[in-house]
């Protein structure tokens, strides 16, 4: 892995490259770090799944930032198209954002005792564990901050990103960019009814292999 900004040096050490001093709780949640893949024309999925856009690089650096997570939060319907299962560090969980909570309590992710529930709290009962906030909608404020962790990866969809840009509760962003352009109907990383315009600073740009791999801090 070679990093290019903000100097040149070769062979980075990812653990290194991808450890941050300022990551912190953050007005009595944790500290959210969102994690995505796109296309040189900006496409998150190829077929509805982001697997196709990847690579072993891009896959490193996955791994890397969920080895660092202390909980992952996961929308219900990405958690569908790419087929969650358990992460492989034991402990880990993963939270699936859902309004409805109308899932599939069978898949591995949930039977394997890895999967809970962020919801709304007139939503019906659910077999897993919920957080549950807000009325109608998820108050994704009141559910973080029910979580009692360090630093939360979001891993996506593109709406859970909007949502979560538009509560301004993004504390860092890592995009991979896939060397090759896909075309069709893809939507893009973050999806809202509005804008909702953020300053962040680019903290590091890697690369290996085509891929560039962005960090960027929220300037707040």
């Amino acid at each position: 892995m070679r990093r290019l900004l903000p100097d040149v040096a070769d062979d980075v050490d990812l653990a290194e490259a991808y450890a941050e001093a300022a990551r912190h709780r953050v007005d009595g949640r944790p500290w959210l770090l969102v994690n995505m893949i796109a296309s040189l024309d900006g496409a998150i999925a190829l077929g509805e799944r982001s697997g196709g856009l990847g690579g072993p690089p891009d896959q490193r650096v996955f791994q890397q930032l969920r080895d660092l997570a202390d909980v992952i939060i996961v929308g219900a319907g990405t958690a569908r198209a790419e087929r969650y299962g358990p992460p492989r560090r034991p402990g880990l969980r993963i939270g699936v954002v859902t309004r409805r909570a109308n899932l599939d309590w069978t898949m591995p992710l949930f039977s394997s005792g890895a999967g809970f529930v962020i919801t709304t709290e007139d939503a019906p009962s659910v077999p897993v564990d919920a957080v549950r906030a807000g009325h109608g909608e998820v108050d994704l404020a009141g559910a973080l901050a029910q979580l009692d962790h360090e630093l939360a990866l979001c891993e996506g969809g593109p709406t859970l990103n909007g949502d979560l840009l538009t509560a301004d509760l993004i504390d860092e962003w890592c995009l991979t960019i896939s060397p090759l352009l896909a075309g069709g109907t893809a939507g893009r990383a973050a999806m809202s009814a509005t804008e909702h315009p953020h300053p962040f600073r680019t903290a590091q740009l890697l690369a290996e292999g085509g891929f560039l791999f962005l960090r960027a801090l929220r300037s707040r």
